[in-house]
């Protein structure tokens, strides 16, 4: 009774969110599929939390792994030691974008995201149980950067792979499928955003410092059991089965899709841009605004929150009104306000401040994101698709993403101003632009 007052009672969500009507002689297929594709989106979505929750949780701790791992003669010193650190291992991801997306192109989007749950599994282990320098010296530092390199292999073939597999599950309602790969950052966002939270409130400092800051990274490394487990009982894609396959998808992406791959590239600076500042933002409203730890991490958990609920509903809105009649508006409204949300945040440094301006950016980065991976899926064919996407968004993410909590904190110490940070926000916004202008332009 309850699921016939709902489909009644709820078209419109019906028709995005489920395969409901069905007609009786296939309703057993459908629902075999349905429940065939959400094993797949359960799957990425669960891997590509554990990819990106110890990116996330390293820069929210990146204070801490400051003071812990590259001690310097001043605290500023130190941090930007950490924070660049943590932007150097971005360099690698290419690397890995070009293994592993061709990879996933000559053996499967399956293969290859199981491959990348297996490497971050690996860099995570070793952050999670490293000695700090006081310790063990110059090796503590030297063995956070294997780590990060590790990982950074497998961020920059794991977007790629987990977004063909989820765009791929369904053609018609590729902007739904994939949009769970920005949800899923969402839902990184949360998780991490709460046990930052949660352990600011209940440790002191000192017994942070001690051993709090690894109970993050051992957390996630449960994650990794359960998404490994859940992807090697999902189906690869029927796109990829069908597929004649290249034996050179890099080469061929290179030669014979350069315009995509800057489109696709150039739309993701914004997002990556977006991204990272807000993981710089618990950091910055501590040291800048001083507000309590605790309250920022709540700022960011409400960013991430809004973020896995309406990137859905964006990528769904985008199978039926298109990718950039939502992609403009959004990234028009990030270039225009980001000065001002910042502006006021500064004049008023109140944690309801924060929550107001993290919950519009949420808004703006849903509704860009949430048809993003679909249009960027769009834009390359499927025998380079893994490729093209893991190439396009991994360097993009090394030249853009890595260092912008790097570039923001500079950017505040230069100007002596804490509304810096929206520089970066507006010079993203405005390249991104640019790319879907060419995009919409070129019809790719």
């Amino acid at each position: 009774m309850a699921h016939f007052e709902f489909s009644k009672a709820s078209p419109q969500i019906r028709q995005m969110f489920s395969l409901w009507p069905l007609p009786r002689d296939n309703a057993a297929a459908g629902s075999t599929a349905q429940s065939r594709r959400w094993r797949a989106v359960a799957a990425a979505s669960l891997g590509n939390a554990l990819e990106w929750f110890d990116f996330v949780i390293y820069g929210y701790f990146a204070t801490t792994i400051a003071k812990l791992f590259f001690p310097s003669k001043s605290d500023l010193e130190s941090l930007l030691i950490a924070l660049a650190t943590f932007g150097i291992t971005f360099f690698i991801r290419p690397l890995g974008a070009i293994l592993l997306g061709a990879f996933a192109d000559r053996r499967g989007r399956k293969a290859a995201f199981m491959l990348t749950i297996a490497l971050m599994m690996i860099g995570t282990a070793i952050i999670a149980v490293i000695p700090t320098f006081a310790v063990i010296g110059p090796l503590a530092p030297i063995g956070i950067v294997i780590a990060r390199l590790i990982q950074g292999i497998s961020a920059g073939g794991g977007f790629g792979s987990a977004t063909a597999f989820l765009a791929e599950q369904d053609a018609k309602r590729r902007g739904f499928f994939a949009s769970w790969q920005f949800a899923s950052q969402g839902l990184t966002t949360v998780i991490a955003a709460a046990c930052g939270a949660i352990l600011t409130s209940v440790l002191t400092t000192g017994q942070i410092e001690n051993w709090g800051w690894r109970v993050p990274f051992i957390f996630g490394l449960l994650i990794g059991p359960v998404a490994y487990y859940l992807g090697r009982h999902a189906d690869e894609t029927a796109e990829f089965q069908s597929l004649q396959h290249s034996a050179k998808p890099f080469l061929d992406a290179l030669s014979g899709a350069k315009t995509r791959m800057l489109v696709s590239l150039g739309a993701v600076v914004l997002c990556t841009v977006l991204t990272y500042t807000t993981l710089f933002m618990p950091g910055f409203a501590v040291r800048q605004l001083g507000l309590p730890q605790a309250g920022s991490f709540l700022a960011t958990l409400l960013t991430g929150a809004i973020q896995i609920v309406l990137a859905p509903i964006f990528g769904a809105l985008s199978d039926r009104r298109g990718r950039l009649p939502i992609m403009l508006p959004a990234a028009t409204i990030v270039m225009v306000a980001s000065y001002p949300l910042f502006a006021w945040l500064a004049a008023a440094p109140t944690l309801q401040t924060l929550l107001i301006v993290q919950a519009i950016m949420g808004v703006l980065g849903a509704a860009y994101m949430g048809p993003l991976a679909a249009m960027m899926s769009d834009i390359f064919p499927t025998r380079m698709r893994t490729t093209g996407l893991a190439v396009s968004y991994s360097f993009c993410v090394a030249i853009f993403g890595g260092f912008a909590p790097f570039i923001n904190a500079w950017l505040i110490s230069v100007t002596g101003s804490n509304v810096a940070p929206s520089f970066y926000l507006t010079f993203a916004a405005a390249i991104s632009l640019t790319a879907l202008s060419v995009q919409q332009r070129l019809r790719l």
